[in-house]
């Protein structure tokens, strides 16, 4: 079933203005003034710019979709699974094309059918280091979109859990984290922290080393197979989908299979010349994997499939 097939008269002209905004087109006035009768925000002055009555209403609207979701969040199958995209507009056009579309004017179009979580780049700290929050001063001379989404980001949900079996999340294992009700019992809505539970989900890595180890990110940890096997025989699961991480053909198995890295951004920051992929599950939970390349972009200069010393 497509998108569209599901779409109602009670989201008014909505899959219209999705449609203009995924070919990076501007509301116009008349629209945006439309979404904010049809979200109630008292805090909204109407002096505001018309790109910020957008972006705030449509990220209130998605916190109240938001705070309904658990922090392991239940999905089922078939789901397309992504990783990492930091940002690249052209490969996301190109992603949606190839594993249909998402992101969060698609949550709040279909929130039963698009789960976003939460990663260590949705951050204040980071955000502010990477790019995110120069972008917003730049484009708009105030740091107002950017407090709107870090905001939104606090209530992203932390994991996914498909058909009781994929644990999927962005990072990796906590030594403080058992089972999967922990995690449920986590209050979320906060600054990712420097350390703890919270912190690990969205910053370790699987390693070839047995154990927990230092993670040479400084946040989160390393952890072997040991560990891996032990929280899904805990948990029941067959496999835990993560993504932070490059990977030069866009997945990569880890652990016996037991682990497996996802990485959704082609070429990262087009120098890395690397794969991307998305893993689709079937009704019958069957796995596929499906890589691409970057979207084409003029004046892309050459690249080597060279494999970075490293990278947050």
């Amino acid at each position: 079933m497509s998108l569209d097939s599901v779409a109602t008269n009670s989201h008014g002209n909505l899959d219209e203005e999705i449609s203009q905004l995924m070919q990076c087109k501007p509301l116009s006035e008349q629209e945006c003034l439309c979404l904010k009768r049809q979200i109630t925000l008292e805090d909204i002055v109407f002096n505001e710019n018309v790109f910020m009555i957008q972006v705030r209403a449509l990220c209130e609207k998605a916190k109240e979709i938001l705070m309904d979701e658990s922090n392991v969040q239940p999905v089922k199958s078939p789901v397309t699974i992504c990783g990492d995209i930091h940002g690249q507009f052209h490969d996301l056009a190109e992603l949606f094309r190839i594993g249909g579309k998402l992101l969060v004017a698609l949550k709040v179009r279909y929130p039963q059918r698009i789960t976003i979580l939460r990663g260590n780049h949705e951050s204040r700290q980071i955000t502010q280091v990477y790019g995110f929050y120069d972008e917003c001063l730049r484009k708009y001379g105030n740091a107002n979109v950017w407090k709107i989404f870090t905001d939104l980001f606090d209530y992203f949900p932390l994991t996914a859990l498909v058909e009781s079996e994929i644990f999927c999340l962005h990072g990796g294992l906590s030594p403080s984290i058992e089972t999967l009700d922990h995690i449920r019992n986590f209050d979320r809505v906060q600054e990712v922290p420097h350390e703890g539970p919270m912190c690990d989900l969205l910053w370790s890595d699987p390693d070839d080393r047995c154990g927990w180890g230092i993670s040479p990110r400084g946040a989160g940890y390393t952890f072997g197979q040991d560990i891996s096997e032990q929280f899904n025989h805990t948990n029941n699961l067959k496999l835990i989908a993560r993504a932070h991480q490059l990977v030069m053909e866009g997945y990569n198995w880890g652990h016996e299979q037991k682990v497996v890295t996802i990485f959704s951004a082609p070429n990262y920051c087009y120098r890395c010349g690397n794969m991307a992929s998305i893993l689709e599950v079937d009704d019958c939970k069957g796995h596929t994997f499906i890589q691409f390349e970057p979207a084409p972009r003029r004046g892309e200069p050459d690249v080597t499939r060279r494999t970075p010393d490293y990278f947050l």
